[in-house]
């Protein structure tokens, strides 16, 4: 692997960081593909009872998806994108033996939320940002973001976010649940730190058996799969492309409908 992704262990606690600050750890596919990895690394650590995942720099915690990576896809190249690198990884992320915490101290945007809401606690600084603006270039969030948003926040302010692509605010998205606490920048990494200490003094084997209790009763597949595939046809649309190409040239997106 490269430094995209860095893995510390401290104690019982892993921290997998994404770390391409330069792009605000925009995700693209060989970021994603060593974030995978780090990931199956600590689930087969028995000396790790928890993860916490974060971006390095100060610039964002995961901006999303890197756009010049995937802006040329066309409609199965963007299945493969989604089954394998988007909505695999999260589920991974989901599904991990683990307890997770996602630390969100800046924007958290498109696949940043979508990877936060695949973990199992949301801790967020005062500058955090969360959204699922990909409505805004053509597509929709296909990395889990339709169904574990809802779960989060509700289905009616699930729908307002996805389909306006606004962006929350940390103060919001605590109101919501979008996040389980945020707090000030200064108390941030000991909030963290102490959130992490708890869930390593419990016993592993019931947290893990409780996770995945709790993650069966959200019988959320038939909505993953259609997400599936929704957001890879949308790859074929003239509006996708339209939307692209004005995020990349800094313009309003003029969207006809096809």
């Amino acid at each position: 692997m490269s430094d995209r992704v860095v893995v510390d262990r401290e104690d019982s606690t892993a921290t997998v960081t994404v770390n391409r600050p330069e792009k605000r750890n925009a995700m693209d596919i060989p970021t994603r593909k060593e974030l995978r990895a780090a990931f199956e690394d600590v689930a087969d650590d028995d000396e790790v009872r928890a993860v916490v995942l974060r971006g390095a720099g100060d610039g964002a915690f995961i901006a999303g998806g890197d756009i010049d990576s995937f802006s040329e896809f066309d409609h199965m190249e963007a299945m493969e994108y989604v089954t394998k690198h988007a909505q695999g990884l999260y589920n991974y992320v989901a599904n991990l033996p683990k307890p997770t915490i996602a630390a969100v101290d800046g924007p958290a945007l498109g696949g940043g939320t979508e990877i936060s809401l695949a973990c199992d606690i949301r801790l967020a600084s005062e500058d955090a940002l969360f959204g699922l603006p990909e409505v805004t270039i053509g597509v929709l969030p296909a990395g889990g973001g339709t169904q574990r948003l809802q779960q989060a926040v509700g289905t009616g302010m699930a729908k307002e976010l996805v389909l306006t692509g606004r962006i929350v605010k940390a103060d919001e998205a605590e109101d919501i649940g979008l996040a389980n606490h945020v707090y000030p920048a200064e108390e941030f990494e000991d909030e963290v730190d102490a959130m992490a200490g708890q869930l390593t003094s419990q016993a592993p084997v019931a947290q893990r058996m409780a996770k995945e209790a709790m993650n069966r009763g959200l019988n959320e597949e038939a909505g993953l799969d259609f997400e599936r595939v929704a957001g890879s046809f949308l790859f074929s649309t003239e509006d996708r492309e339209e939307g692209i190409e004005a995020f990349l040239e800094d313009r309003e997106a003029e969207y006809r409908g096809r």
